[in-house]
């Protein structure tokens, strides 16, 4: 659920990010950028912000599990593969929420973007 949520979040923050850049993309197209690049940026963009977030969220979770392990006496263990595969799906979620708005700024034509 929390990646999810995680994901509305990221699909979220790059719709905005997209409208108010418009004038910055229909540049870009008017300088000879093609869609493809500019959908390139806004799913690299996509995918940094759910790599920072996911790894936020492992360091602390790893965090709060040592920090109970050892509040109850026990050994810490967490496993490799469980961060990991925790990350890997933030990336996919995260591409996949970046994926409209990425299409959406690279179907702006250069006109109407810099109309705006």
């Amino acid at each position: 659920v929390a990646l999810l949520v995680g994901g509305v979040g990221v699909g979220n923050t790059m719709v905005i990010s997209v409208l108010e850049r418009r004038p910055e993309i229909g540049l870009r197209r008017a300088l000879g950028a093609t869609s493809g690049q500019i959908r390139g940026q806004f799913v690299s963009e996509s995918l940094l912000l759910s790599a920072l977030g996911g790894l936020g969220g492992t360091v602390l979770g790893t965090a709060i599990t040592a920090g109970y392990a050892y509040v109850r006496h026990w050994p810490t263990e967490v496993p490799m593969w469980a961060a990991a595969a925790g990350m890997t799906v933030t990336l996919v979620i995260g591409a996949i929420a970046g994926l409209y708005p990425a299409v959406r700024a690279g179907r702006l034509a250069p006109t109407q973007a810099l109309a705006g």
